[in-house]
């Protein structure tokens, strides 16, 4: 069993990273490590998947440069190992993006367990399932716990680092740093729910948007431009709770309890329902389609990241 020292060594300066699964997060993780001077190794079934990733590494480029990274070799210290017992024997850090799968994930880290070094650390970028849950077979997992990312994870700067039951204090310090050095703002979640923290956020005002849209309250495309023009500026510069404690004046939160609380209480008790059933779907789809649908997935996620590094520049994040 490795040491709480080697732990905490190897996880302030990385050398090898294994990345499982370049989907759309693996790849976006992959860029930013690179971007970082890493060696990064790739381990995914897929026969593409080299062109894949070179394909993807193109288009994060202008972000990258944006935060100020050198990308004329960013594809430097890449390689693809599609044996996953060889991909990880040299491993410092393993970041997997596999399938939201119990089954697949405690597979995964009983074979990790036995394959990767004593001393490397097992993040998985899950959104969902709990370190406590997939590390149910290994032997050592102290060293197996959550960094979630929220996507594109090379732009983004929050990990929500969740340590399972097993997970050792040092291999939790050793992710935090290890966030960190990357420039994330890296937040330790303290007890362990499913979807962790900001997916249930993001769930909540999912909810709420759904169901406005399915009773015509507003379209698609029109509560999107509410939430950017106001919500979403709001919550980017502080946050919902010191939002609202400047809502109470000098008064702070206690005045804002005290004046609008009651009233707060009252649409969070009225919040509507919202299901995925063939109204609300064929709705949902068909407004897409207006709005969305005709513009290529590229060009929206290429503008969404212009404005989301402005938005950071802005607060110096």
């Amino acid at each position: 069993m490795a040491t709480e020292k080697t732990i905490a060594n190897t996880q302030v300066s990385p050398t090898n990273i294994t990345v499982i699964g370049a989907g759309a997060i693996g790849l976006s993780w992959t860029a930013l490590f690179l971007a970082n001077g890493w060696k990064v190794t790739i381990n995914d079934p897929r026969e593409d998947i080299k062109t894949a990733v070179n394909e993807g590494l193109e288009l994060m480029k202008p972000s990258l440069a944006s935060l100020g990274y050198s990308v004329s070799e960013l594809g430097k210290g890449l390689s693809f190992e599609a044996d996953l017992e060889k991909s990880v024997k040299d491993a410092d850090i393993v970041q997997e993006n596999g399938p939201e799968s119990v089954a697949f994930k405690q597979d995964l880290y009983a074979k990790l367990d036995k394959w990767a070094k004593p001393t490397a650390l097992l993040l998985s970028s899950s959104s969902s399932i709990t370190a406590t849950i997939f590390s149910e077979k290994m032997t050592r997992p102290e060293r197996a716990l959550i960094g979630h990312p929220f996507n594109p994870p090379h732009l983004i700067p929050l990990v929500e680092v969740v340590p399972g039951k097993h997970t050792s204090h040092v291999a939790t310090l050793g992710a935090m740093n290890f966030y960190r050095s990357l420039g994330k703002k890296p937040v330790l979640i303290q007890k362990e729910i499913a979807g962790f923290v900001a997916n249930r956020l993001q769930a909540a005002l999912m909810r709420e948007s759904i169901h406005l849209v399915k009773e015509g309250v507003i379209n698609m495309e029109g509560l999107d431009l509410i939430v950017s023009s106001s919500i979403g500026l709001r919550w980017a510069a502080a946050g919902p709770f010191k939002t609202f404690t400047l809502g109470g004046g000098t008064g702070g939160f206690p005045h804002f309890l005290q004046g609008l609380g009651p009233m707060l209480e009252k649409l969070m008790m009225n919040i509507g329902e919202a299901h995925f059933d063939a109204e609300t779907t064929k709705i949902l789809l068909d407004q897409y389609a207006a709005s969305y649908g005709k513009i290529p997935i590229t060009e929206l996620e290429q503008q969404r990241d212009r404005q989301q590094l402005a938005i950071m520049k802005a607060l110096g994040k």
